[in-house]
C-alpha cells in the first residue's frame, strides 16, 4: 500500500533523512519509534508532502506520490494527523470534521465517523479549543477520516495524553484498521502504545532505520535502549 524507497530529505544542506526505505502492507499497523530529533517528524512531514524530499520514492499503491503537492496526496489516500493535532479551534466539532469532506466527496460527516467517536456526536457544536487533549486527538483522526484515506499517518499521537485515553486510542485505531481495511503509519515514543497498536515496529535513529520487526519478536529491552536519552 505505501512503499517508501531510498527516501532522503535535507533542511538546506543538513540531510536528516538519509535513503530511508520501508514498507507497509494494505491493513497494516506499524509504528516508527525514536528520540526527538531523529527524524520521525521529518519523515511524517515528508510523506505528506509538507517537505520536499531530495531523492527517492513515496508509493501509494505503487504510483509514486513524491512529486505531489499535499493536497493532492490527500485525494490520492493519504491522511496526516499532525504532531499536537492543529485543530481549529474557533471552529465547532462538525465544522471541524467537515474540512475533511472535501476530499473525500461527502456532503455531511458519515454517521460511522461518530459511532467511532461518540464524544464527539455530544460535542458537535462544541469549540475545538474547548475540548481536552484526548478529545481534540479523537477530533483530529476524525477530520482526518473524513477524507477517506487508503493511509492514515500520525505522527506522535499520544503526546500530553493520559494513559487511559492513550489504551483508548489503541484500541479505536485498531478497530479503523479493521472496519476500513486502511493502513497505518505512527510515529511514537511511548513503548507500550507502540506494542499496544501496532503489527510491526520500526525504530529510527539519525535519520536511517536500524530496527525493523514483528510485533511479536520486538525485543522490548532493544528498543527501550534506543528510546533512552
Amino acid at each position: 500500500m505505501l512503499d517508501v524507497d531510498q527516501l532522503r530529505v535535507a533542511y538546506g544542506q543538513s540531510e536528516v533523512l538519509h535513503g530511508m526505505s520501508f514498507k507497509v502492507e494494505p491493513g497494516e499497523i506499524i509504528a516508527i519509534m525514536g528520540r526527538n530529533g531523529m527524524g520521525k517528524t521529518t519523515l511524517m512531514k515528508s510523506m505528506m508532502g509538507i517537505l520536499p524530499s531530495t531523492s527517492g520514492a513515496i508509493r501509494l499503491g505503487g504510483e509514486d506520490i513524491a512529486a505531489m503537492k499535499s493536497h493532492q496526496r490527500v485525494r490520492k489516500g493519504v491522511a496526516y494527523v499532525p504532531q499536537g493535532r492543529m485543530i481549529f479551534s474557533t471552529m465547532t466539532v462538525k465544522e471541524n470534521i467537515e474540512t475533511g469532506l472535501i476530499a473525500g466527496g461527502d456532503r455531511s460527516v458519515p454517521a460511522d465517523i461518530y459511532e467511532l467517536f461518540p464524544v464527539l456526536l455530544e460535542m458537535k457544536s462544541r469549540r475545538g479549543g474547548n475540548l481536552s487533549g484526548g478529545q481534540q486527538q479523537q477530533l483530529a483522526i476524525a477530520r482526518a477520516l473524513a477524507t477517506k484515506p487508503k493511509v492514515l499517518l500520525l505522527d506522535e499521537p499520544t503526546e500530553g495524553i493520559q494513559p487511559s485515553i492513550i489504551r483508548e486510542m489503541a484500541r479505536t485505531l485498531r478497530r479503523i484498521r479493521d472496519e476500513r481495511g486502511l493502513s497505518i503509519v505512527v510515529s511514537e515514543q511511548v513503548l507500550s502504545f507502540a506494542l499496544d497498536v501496532a503489527d510491526r515496529v520500526l525504530v529510527v535513529e539519525n535519520g536511517e532505520i536500524v530496527h525493523d520487526e514483528p510485533r511479536a519478536a520486538v525485543d522490548e529491552a532493544k528498543v527501550s535502549k534506543y528510546l533512552s536519552v
